[in-house]
């Protein structure tokens, strides 16, 4: 079951929590452990749901059938309680007799099949009930792990100063750059046009053509290209995440630009190689520092948001598989100056 993995994938990351504290690399062991929470909480939310869902569907079926369900039990009690030759006895004598044995006989077992059946759905309803129960222990811990990780990669990322850089010949020209645009679009074009200097980073994206993971978990909703409720087509991907989800580099990359812009709340933007820049727009929370060149899987902040409490996750298992994802992200990948389908790039079927 769906639930019973996912309580087990939530005991591993609290136990790789533990040696992630312990450990040497803590950015990289944490930033594990904090996807591994999430798939596991993301996994027991969707067997909860499941589990929601069978479960009405059961009582609904029950509440539609009560009639026949209560008939069937008085027959079997009935003939549970009655003795043998009192229940064959037929009032027209011994031919009588004999035909209701005939029909006693062979309506008998499909009776029983029929208690069997229904015993089996009454117990998995109890086994539904138990789960749901069970799981906010285990919701609550793990809620509980997830945001200690988070709050230890925060410090592990502070305290960080191994990573090579790679510095703007003019810092000064960053500042002109974003009091001028108006736009990401200008923003991205004018950041690609700015040179930088200090580590060799022979970055080269186009290796992983069509195989980048999403910087984020969750769900694309809208492509590049596709409409928004209001009309407007971006050249980039939204991706629906939940509260407080980690947002890490698909790739090698230097980070260009890290902080707000506009109104797209923080905004970074990576340089992965081959005159591509990547950017996620939307985030709460930024890490790292311009210039730094992070390795692939590395965190670049969360998503904003509240994480819910157990109770009301419990309460909403079964509105949807979607409808705990309340964050959006915003990804745009552009070579150039000009932007470039990600759909080309990353594997999010």
């Amino acid at each position: 079951m769906i639930a019973k993995r996912a309580a087990g994938q939530l005991e591993a990351a609290q136990n790789a929590l533990i040696l992630a504290e312990r450990g040497g690399d803590r950015v990289a062991a944490l930033t594990r452990t904090i996807r591994a929470y999430e798939h596991g909480l993301t996994a027991l939310r969707e067997g909860l749901r499941r589990a929601a869902i069978r479960e009405a569907a059961m009582h609904q079926r029950f509440e539609a059938e009560r009639d026949r369900v209560s008939r069937l039990l008085g027959v079997l009690q009935s003939i549970e309680t009655s003795p043998a030759p009192l229940l064959l006895l037929h009032p027209s004598g011994p031919a009588g007799t004999a035909r209701s044995g005939m029909i006693v006989s062979d309506i008998t077992p499909a009776l029983h099949r029929e208690a069997d059946k229904l015993k089996a759905e009454l117990e998995e309803i109890a086994l539904l009930r138990a789960l749901q129960e069970s799981a906010a222990l285990t919701l609550e811990e793990g809620l509980a792990g997830v945001q200690r990780a988070r709050s230890a990669l925060s410090q592990a990322i502070s305290n960080r100063t191994d990573l090579p850089k790679r510095l703007l010949q003019d810092p000064a020209a960053l500042s002109s750059l974003l009091n001028s645009a108006d736009t990401l679009r200008s923003f991205a074009e004018g950041l690609a046009d700015l040179q930088v200097t200090g580590a060799d980073a022979p970055l080269h994206i186009g290796e992983a053509r069509g195989a980048l993971p999403l910087p984020v978990t969750g769900t694309v909703l809208r492509r590049a290209g596709e409409a928004d409720a209001a009309g407007i087509r971006r050249p980039g991907l939204v991706i629906a995440t939940q509260p407080r989800a980690l947002v890490a580099t698909p790739w090698p990359a230097t980070i260009r630009y890290r902080g707000p812009l506009l109104d797209y709340a923080n905004v970074m933007i990576l340089e992965p190689g081959d005159g591509y820049l990547l950017v996620l727009a939307g985030l709460a929370e930024v890490y790292g520092a311009t210039g730094e060149v992070l390795p692939a899987g590395a965190p670049l902040g969360l998503m904003g948001g509240n994480t819910p409490q157990a109770g009301l996750i419990l309460a909403n298992a079964a509105k949807g598989g979607g409808a705990d994802r309340t964050e959006t992200l915003y990804m745009e990948l552009r070579q150039g100056g000009e932007p470039v389908d990600p759909g080309i790039w990353f594997a999010f079927e």
